[in-house]
């Protein structure tokens, strides 16, 4: 088997890196002239695209070229195949618009990209655990982000990042898109309008990931940095199990099955619905009182994220939330006088997985289509139509986008408390203010994760430390 290559990752990369940054505790606003300049909203702001896979060619890239007034100009993927695909796919969008690409460069290392003085802001669709990392290097260069979900893979990752975008004032979006879809913000405007009277309890259904026996380890291909992506994960051999398909971007790649990279569906997309759970209770800024849940998870060692599993959380007001994957995938509002559900009209690509009881359900649906009507409705939400839109907008009105960093480390948050009460199995008291748990070591250490050098936020911000005091 091919050892993966030496890290490339080293101090003089980073010294290029965190360049224009002066101190960890004092980042510096860094905005590209052409966003605040006199004639900023007429002119085109320029995007790198990092991370060339399943959802960035389905999702991310044409929702960025779509919003108008950008150009994507460079593509990176640590996978130079991927890379190249996502070059042809930009060109073809292009074409297919009737305009003239401009140059785009292909990179396969990020640094490359957030470094680039050209380039006004990137977008990040690479697996969860290098989100905070990546993100982390972005801001600090003064570039703004949309960010797919999950926020980050740790709590104390979460912290981390969602500190930096608010030092640097940053533009982050986090790919919650469920906020820009109808159905999720008027029944998130009917609940906080008391259309239902007082919330007692939620129903959130979420789908599981299957899982499958080992393969064995396999050469590494000569187009993959396999060290680059491991990124801060503990060393394991390759196997395309564990990674991504080879060829095409149909099939749910590997890495989503693999705690390594990612915490199963619990964060997959309940990061979606929790961020609707926040928006329709109010307490985007806040979290759960209390957790409590058991999950199964697999033996084996690629293929090992939660299957079935049960969580319940006490919100402020005795609000009682239960998850499960015996419910159809949405999220069920129980107040005194109703119920109202919402869901999607369907799912994200052919390949996500689906609950074992689904079936078509609308949209949005109440106990009593009385309680759909519009009228009355003394809430109203920021609206968006198009999540990459609303990020694009944001970033030339230097104002909030409708998913900021903040709210997306708080329903990230609330995922990643729900998936440590699945496996330590016993009833948790959570501090939202602190963000830590109440006399419980065992759960608080397992708000952070080893990083394995030279990878990793905590690393790079160590590195930016010694960088920034020239130690």
């Amino acid at each position: 088997m091919k050892k993966p290559a030496r890290p490339t990752f080293t101090r003089r990369d980073f010294g290029r890196a965190v360049a224009v940054a002066t101190t960890a505790l004092g980042f510096p606003l860094i905005v590209p002239a052409r966003v605040l300049g006199a004639d900023a909203p007429s002119e085109r702001l320029r995007i790198g695209q990092i991370g060339c896979g399943r959802i960035a060619r389905s999702h991310d890239i044409p929702g960025t070229f779509q919003t108008g007034g950008v150009d994507i100009v460079a593509v990176c993927d640590v996978d130079s195949t991927r890379t190249r695909d996502g070059k042809a796919l930009v060109e073809q969008l292009y074409r297919n618009a009737g305009r003239a690409a401009p140059p785009i460069n292909m990179h396969q290392n990020y640094l490359e990209v957030v470094t680039r003085k050209d380039i006004d802001a990137v977008v990040i669709s690479t697996p969860d655990h290098s989100h905070a990392e990546l993100a982390l290097a972005a801001v600090l260069n003064g570039k703004d982000v949309y960010l797919q979900k999950p926020f980050t893979i740790t709590v104390s990752e979460g912290i981390l990042l969602r500190d930096a975008v608010a030092r640097t004032r940053r533009i982050v979006q986090v790919g919650s898109q469920q906020r820009s879809w109808e159905q999720f913000r008027r029944a998130c405007e009917l609940v906080r309008s008391g259309r239902i009277g007082g919330v007692r309890r939620v129903e959130i259904g979420l789908p599981i990931d299957p899982t499958k026996p080992d393969d064995p380890p396999q050469p590494i291909p000569a187009n993959l940095d396999y060290d680059k992506w491991l990124g801060p994960a503990p060393f394991a051999y390759y196997t395309e199990q564990r990674v991504h398909p080879q060829n095409g971007y149909d099939e749910r790649p590997g890495w989503l099955h693999n705690e390594s990279f990612c915490l199963g569906m619990i964060t997959g997309w309940g990061s979606h619905h929790y961020d609707t759970l926040h928006w329709a209770l109010d307490v985007e800024h806040s979290g759960p009182k209390r957790i409590e849940g058991r999950g199964v998870f697999p033996t084996n060692t690629v293929w090992n994220v939660h299957g079935e599993y049960h969580v319940e959380l006490v919100y402020p007001d005795d609000i009682i939330v239960t998850v499960s994957d015996k419910f159809p995938n949405g999220l069920k509002f129980y107040g005194d006088d109703g119920w109202i559900w919402v869901t999607r009209e369907g799912t994200t690509t052919s390949s996500d997985p689906t609950s074992a009881n689904a079936k078509k359900l609308p949209p949005l649906d109440a106990s009593d289509p009385r309680l759909l009507d519009e009228k009355g409705v003394t809430v109203q939400l920021p609206r968006s139509t198009e999540h990459h839109a609303d990020w694009i907008r944001a970033v030339r009105t230097r104002s909030q986008p409708i998913a900021p960093a903040l709210v997306g480390h708080r329903s990230n948050s609330a995922c990643i408390v729900s998936w440590i009460a699945m496996k330590l199995g016993r009833p948790l008291t959570w501090d939202p203010q602190a963000e830590r748990f109440i006399d419980d070591e065992e759960a608080n250490s397992m708000l952070s994760r080893p990083e394995r050098a030279p990878y990793g936020a905590h690393n790079f911000m160590k590195m930016h430390r010694a960088q920034a005091y020239g130690t």
